[in-house]
């Protein structure tokens, strides 16, 4: 797939996604340990979940589970009953669930200072534009490749609309790779800037979603996605350099 024809199905997909998952508001309270959460980037259900993470700014570890994998999918077999994904796990409550449509409702009663969107409570038609954005994708991030198991997971800096970040989610999840999701949803009118744009017209620009902030103190700039990778040490910005960085340290 070429990199512009990549992106413009991701443009698409986020599209499709109907404006879902792109913008963050602080949540009720921040729960101390993350979140786990068990999924396939791309799968319908599981991005409805992810879209609420993104909307609830709360941040999570992401256990991939594609079609054909082993590393996590007999996991959540144990610990649930069955290989059903969603699967949300909170440490803070001992909670653990299946179906998108509860974990949704679970995320906002428990972290949110308001109850679920009407957009939310609309589940045909959430899960429609979800359907969607899948099929403009083609099969990407639904099944497992060779690669090998990094010892301590990843840090993604993302949002789930991200037409940007999307290829990154998929090939992690491709490849079974674990990694802490750090959201980075748009919070204020200069986030929708272009980075490069908004480093010209705005330099000025202060964040104020969390890990924005985080980012910015860390790299001077904020851009959707960057990615942390502590086996290694190893930091970069730009999907494409991500992806390819991914496939030389992980693959054979």
């Amino acid at each position: 797939m070429s990199a512009v024809f990549d992106i413009t199905t991701s443009l698409l997909a986020t599209v499709s996604e109907q404006g879902r998952g792109v913008q963050s508001s602080a949540a009720g309270r921040q729960p101390e340990e993350l979140l786990e959460l068990y999924d396939m980037e791309g799968c319908p259900f599981c991005r409805v979940v992810r879209e609420a993470l993104t909307d609830l700014d709360l941040d999570a570890v992401i256990y991939p589970c594609p079609k054909g994998g082993v590393r996590f999918r007999p996991l959540v077999e144990k610990l649930g009953g069955v290989q059903q994904f969603p699967f949300l796990m909170d440490p803070n409550t001992d909670e653990a669930m299946y179906e998108s449509a509860e974990i949704i409702d679970y995320l906002y009663s428990t972290y949110g200072d308001k109850p679920a969107p009407r957009q939310w409570l609309l589940r045909t038609a959430r899960t429609a534009g979800s359907f969607g954005a899948s099929a403009l994708r083609a099969g990407r991030g639904l099944r497992a490749r060779d690669a090998a198991l990094p010892d301590e997971p990843l840090e993604l800096f993302s949002f789930e609309a991200s037409p940007f970040a999307r290829p990154v989610r998929e090939l992690l999840t491709e490849l079974e790779t674990p990694y802490i999701l750090r959201q980075t949803g748009r919070t204020q009118a200069l986030d929708w800037v272009l980075p490069p744009i908004r480093e010209r017209v705005a330099p000025d620009y202060h964040p104020t979603q969390r890990n924005r902030v985080e980012l910015m103190e860390r790299t001077g700039r904020v851009a959707v996605p960057y990615l942390i990778d502590v086996n290694t040490g190893t930091e970069l910005y730009e999907s494409t350099r991500i992806t390819r960085y991914l496939l030389d340290t992980y693959t054979a």
